[in-house]
């Protein structure tokens, strides 16, 4: 009785460590800002700068600033 037990431990263990899903861990770098050269007027959304920013070369732009200028950002 004692083997059926432990036999059924093993195996309940071993569906626990087989049928838990992985955990990957992302970590984020440090993000860079650069004004953008490209981009002229006022930024009213982020789309407009970011596809503006992709083609400077860019990963993405975001409207910043009290005077609402276009940031473009990539990771460094």
């Amino acid at each position: 009785m004692e083997m059926r037990k432990s036999c059924g431990f093993f195996l309940l263990l071993l569906l626990l460590v087989f049928a838990s899903p992985e955990v990957v861990v992302q970590t984020e770098g440090r993000v860079c800002e650069s004004q953008s050269h490209g981009f002229h007027g006022l930024c009213n959304r982020d789309h407009n700068c970011a596809l503006v920013c992709r083609n400077e070369g860019f990963s993405g732009g975001r409207c910043k600033g009290f005077r609402r200028r276009c940031f473009c950002t990539r990771i460094c």
